[in-house]
Protein backbone atom coordinates (compact mmCIF):
# COMPACT_ATOMS: atom_id res chain seq x y z
CA UNK A 1 0.00 0.00 0.00
CA UNK A 2 1.40 3.41 -0.97
CA UNK A 3 1.83 6.27 1.50
CA UNK A 4 -1.11 8.07 -0.12
CA UNK A 5 -3.38 5.03 0.14
CA UNK A 6 -2.32 4.58 3.76
CA UNK A 7 -3.10 8.24 4.52
CA UNK A 8 -6.52 7.95 2.87
CA UNK A 9 -7.27 4.80 4.86
CA UNK A 10 -6.22 6.50 8.11
CA UNK A 11 -8.22 9.64 7.32
CA UNK A 12 -11.29 7.52 6.62
CA UNK A 13 -10.86 5.73 9.95
CA UNK A 14 -10.56 9.07 11.75
CA UNK A 15 -13.71 10.37 10.06
CA UNK A 16 -15.61 7.22 10.98
CA UNK A 17 -14.41 7.61 14.59
CA UNK A 18 -15.79 11.17 14.68
CA UNK A 19 -12.35 12.78 14.68
CA UNK A 20 -13.02 15.22 11.87
CA UNK A 21 -10.35 17.76 12.79
CA UNK A 22 -7.57 15.15 12.77
CA UNK A 23 -8.89 13.71 9.50
CA UNK A 24 -8.98 17.14 7.86
CA UNK A 25 -5.40 17.86 8.93
CA UNK A 26 -4.29 14.51 7.49
CA UNK A 27 -6.16 15.15 4.23
CA UNK A 28 -4.73 18.66 3.89
CA UNK A 29 -1.22 17.27 4.41
CA UNK A 30 -1.87 14.62 1.77
CA UNK A 31 -3.12 17.30 -0.64
CA UNK A 32 0.14 19.23 -0.19
CA UNK A 33 1.88 16.20 -1.73
CA UNK A 34 -0.83 15.30 -4.26
CA UNK A 35 -2.92 18.42 -4.90
CA UNK A 36 -5.28 16.76 -7.37
CA UNK A 37 -6.09 13.63 -5.39
CA UNK A 38 -9.82 13.33 -6.06
CA UNK A 39 -10.45 10.88 -3.23
CA UNK A 40 -8.78 13.17 -0.68
CA UNK A 41 -10.71 16.17 -2.00
CA UNK A 42 -14.02 14.27 -1.83
CA UNK A 43 -13.30 13.17 1.73
CA UNK A 44 -12.27 16.70 2.73
CA UNK A 45 -15.39 18.24 1.19
CA UNK A 46 -17.56 15.65 2.91
CA UNK A 47 -15.85 16.28 6.25
CA UNK A 48 -16.43 20.02 5.95
CA UNK A 49 -20.05 19.50 4.91
CA UNK A 50 -20.75 17.06 7.77
CA UNK A 51 -19.42 19.64 10.23
CA UNK A 52 -21.62 22.30 8.60
CA UNK A 53 -18.59 24.21 7.32
CA UNK A 54 -20.42 24.89 4.09
CA UNK A 55 -18.13 27.65 2.75
CA UNK A 56 -15.11 25.36 3.07
CA UNK A 57 -17.04 22.48 1.50
CA UNK A 58 -18.06 24.79 -1.35
CA UNK A 59 -14.43 25.65 -2.11
CA UNK A 60 -13.50 21.97 -2.30
CA UNK A 61 -16.54 21.02 -4.40
CA UNK A 62 -16.02 24.01 -6.71
CA UNK A 63 -12.52 22.74 -7.42
CA UNK A 64 -13.80 19.23 -8.10
CA UNK A 65 -16.59 20.52 -10.38
CA UNK A 66 -14.04 22.47 -12.42
CA UNK A 67 -12.13 19.22 -12.97
CA UNK A 68 -15.28 17.16 -13.69
CA UNK A 69 -18.07 19.55 -14.78
CA UNK A 70 -20.43 16.75 -15.82
CA UNK A 71 -20.33 14.83 -12.53
CA UNK A 72 -23.77 14.71 -10.94
CA UNK A 73 -22.43 13.71 -7.53
CA UNK A 74 -20.15 16.75 -7.45
CA UNK A 75 -22.85 19.08 -8.75
CA UNK A 76 -25.29 17.96 -6.03
CA UNK A 77 -22.57 18.44 -3.40
CA UNK A 78 -21.84 21.96 -4.65
CA UNK A 79 -25.56 22.76 -4.87
CA UNK A 80 -26.10 21.65 -1.25
CA UNK A 81 -23.09 23.62 -0.02
CA UNK A 82 -24.40 26.78 -1.67
CA UNK A 83 -28.01 26.19 -0.58
CA UNK A 84 -27.03 25.64 3.05
CA UNK A 85 -25.23 28.99 3.03
CA UNK A 86 -28.47 30.67 1.96
CA UNK A 87 -27.05 31.33 -1.50
CA UNK A 88 -30.14 30.05 -3.27
CA UNK A 89 -29.69 31.93 -6.53
CA UNK A 90 -26.17 30.56 -6.97
CA UNK A 91 -27.39 27.08 -6.03
CA UNK A 92 -30.09 27.19 -8.71
CA UNK A 93 -27.49 28.50 -11.16
CA UNK A 94 -25.49 25.34 -10.44
CA UNK A 95 -28.53 23.30 -11.48
CA UNK A 96 -28.68 25.22 -14.78
CA UNK A 97 -24.94 24.83 -15.37
CA UNK A 98 -25.07 21.10 -14.74
CA UNK A 99 -28.07 20.55 -17.02
CA UNK A 100 -26.19 22.22 -19.89
CA UNK A 101 -23.09 20.02 -19.61
CA UNK A 102 -24.39 16.72 -18.22
CA UNK A 103 -24.48 13.50 -20.21
CA UNK A 104 -28.26 13.07 -20.22
CA UNK A 105 -28.09 9.27 -20.21
CA UNK A 106 -25.27 8.77 -17.73
CA UNK A 107 -26.54 11.44 -15.31
CA UNK A 108 -30.24 10.63 -15.57
CA UNK A 109 -30.57 10.02 -11.82
CA UNK A 110 -29.02 13.39 -10.94
CA UNK A 111 -31.19 15.15 -13.49
CA UNK A 112 -34.28 13.52 -11.96
CA UNK A 113 -33.19 14.72 -8.50
CA UNK A 114 -32.78 18.23 -9.87
CA UNK A 115 -36.31 18.12 -11.32
CA UNK A 116 -37.66 17.34 -7.84
CA UNK A 117 -35.50 20.06 -6.27
CA UNK A 118 -36.57 22.60 -8.92
CA UNK A 119 -40.24 21.76 -8.37
CA UNK A 120 -39.82 22.19 -4.61
CA UNK A 121 -38.15 25.57 -5.13
CA UNK A 122 -40.98 26.66 -7.45
CA UNK A 123 -43.59 25.57 -4.89
CA UNK A 124 -41.80 27.52 -2.15
CA UNK A 125 -41.69 30.62 -4.34
CA UNK A 126 -45.40 30.27 -5.15
CA UNK A 127 -46.33 29.89 -1.48
CA UNK A 128 -44.36 33.04 -0.60
CA UNK A 129 -46.42 35.20 -2.99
Amino acid sequence: MSDIEESLKNAKALLEAGKGEAARVMLLELLKKDANNTTALLMLGGAYFYEKKFAEAEMVYQRLVLAEPGSGMLSIALFNSLWNQGRHEEATEEIRRFILVADKVQERETLEKYVVISNNIAEQLDSNK
